[in-house]
């Protein structure tokens, strides 16, 4: 028993899941859990509790002032933010402020939780820092300009990140194409408009949670520790494939 009860200790990391509570950040929690790893998550607006050993839930606002992460422990293996937006609309009704307001959530907050975050990242030999982007990043969508210009500042992070925090913590970016989250409600409210969406990609489906979670999930483990700075692409081949 002694044993066993050691190789779980060495095997158990601890990570932080920002926006854990809803979409893809549930989804990638319960994934890490269920290996037995120790996960926080946070959240804002789906208060959220857990009666699971490994998994706790701590509120937290990005947009605030300052980031107080005295939750954690002091080692912290893993960080995925996931907090972001998807708002559509023709450019020319897209406001000064409401660029501002995107940028804020998608970049600042993102910058905020990894700086707040940074010295128990270094406490580790070999951490991972991963951040999502857009499929609408390097394929020009409609509508799309607004999260377009923020994630596109953060597929720039995540380039400058991995360089600087080199050789001891990876940095890594997924960019998926529309999932079926609560984020995307409003674009797949329907059976006929998951049917559209989905005929748009070579796969002929959308994602799920769980097709970006096992992407973030392999950018968290050792099983990728010769990949940083590097833009993943999850999106059922429509970046790349014409079909």
């Amino acid at each position: 028993m002694m044993f066993f009860d050691c190789i779980k200790s060495i095997c158990m990391a601890n990570y932080l899941i920002v926006g854990g509570s809803s979409g893809i950040g549930k989804q990638l929690s319960h994934q890490l859990i269920g290996e037995g790893h120790r996960v926080y998550a946070t959240y804002n607006s789906h208060e959220s509790y857990s009666d699971i050993e490994l998994l706790s839930f701590h509120r937290l606002n990005v947009l605030d002032e300052s980031i107080t992460l005295d939750f954690l422990p002091d080692e912290l293996h893993g960080l995925v933010y996931c907090p972001g937006s998807i708002n559509l609309k023709p450019f020319n009704r897209i406001t000064p402020q409401n660029f501002i307001d995107d940028y804020n959530l998608q970049v600042v907050g993102a910058v905020k939780l990894i700086q707040a975050a940074l010295p128990k990242l270094k406490n580790q030999t070999s951490a991972s820092v991963v951040l999502f982007s857009t499929i609408a990043v390097q394929s020009g969508l409609n509508f799309h300009s607004l999260v377009s210009a923020s994630k596109g500042a953060i597929e720039g992070l995540t380039r400058a990140l991995a360089a600087e925090f080199a050789p001891k913590i990876r940095v890594n970016c997924v960019a998926p194409s529309l999932t079926n989250t609560p984020l995307a409600s409003a674009l797949l409210n329907s059976e006929q408009k998951v049917e559209a969406n989905a005929q748009r990609h070579p796969l002929k489906r959308i994602g799920s949670p769980e097709d970006i979670a096992n992407m973030a999930q392999f950018l968290l483990s050792d099983k990728s520790s010769w990949i940083s700075g590097q833009i993943l692409h999850v999106d059922g081949g429509m970046s790349a494939v014409k079909g």
